[in-house]
């Protein structure tokens, strides 16, 4: 089957990854400039353009007054209670190092898998797409979920692990040997080559 990727952004937001972010004294920021996540993933999107790959945006957030907030989730439990990741803000924007092209779709999420009461399914099945190329924070969280779902919708899924990151470099690679059971780990050099 001839591969047609798509290279997915996952969660690469002000809020989690720039320095003055509200997640950032919680070990991501710290994580993803150790690793050079924003760097690797800058030249990913690039090869995509160049390549004719689409690139697609996911960004977390709830709605101001968080009314699409899940009351019940511990994991987002800090997001309410910090009135972090509201979507519109600065927080949720893709930081400036990665910036959306005009024309690149931004899907918004508000949950951790970006299949979730999305429409990324369909828009990558109209483009065509029959693999995912990710990119993105956390690893054992929206990369995984994206990952997994993506497997159970027939995806072949690649898994960017140079441009991805969590808070600590065990729970990264923990989360890859998790994702190795459905995916292929790869790096952006081998996704994309030049």
């Amino acid at each position: 089957m001839e591969r047609r990727p798509a290279l997915l952004v996952l969660d690469l937001i002000n809020e989690i990854v720039h320095p003055d972010g509200k997640y950032a004294a919680d070990g991501y920021c710290e994580q993803v400039a150790r690793r050079g996540v924003l760097e690797r993933a800058a030249t990913a999107i690039a090869r995509a353009r160049t390549a004719g790959v689409p690139v697609i945006y996911v960004v977390v957030g709830f709605s101001p007054g968080y009314a699409d907030w899940p009351a019940s989730s511990e994991l987002f439990v800090s997001a309410r209670d910090g009135d972090r990741v509201v979507l519109g803000t600065w927080g949720t924007q893709v930081h400036d190092a990665l910036k959306p092209a005009g024309d690149e779709p931004v899907v918004e999420k508000r949950r951790i898998s970006p299949f979730f009461a999305t429409h990324l399914d369909v828009l990558l099945r109209n483009l065509g797409v029959n693999t995912l190329l990710l990119t993105g924070v956390t690893t054992e969280l929206v990369v995984l979920s994206t990952a997994r779902d993506g497997h159970d919708r027939d995806y072949r899924v690649e898994v960017l692990e140079d441009a991805t990151a969590t808070d600590s470099q065990e729970t990264h690679d923990a989360a890859l040997k998790v994702i190795a059971r459905t995916a292929t780990v790869s790096t952006v050099e081998q996704a994309l080559p030049t």
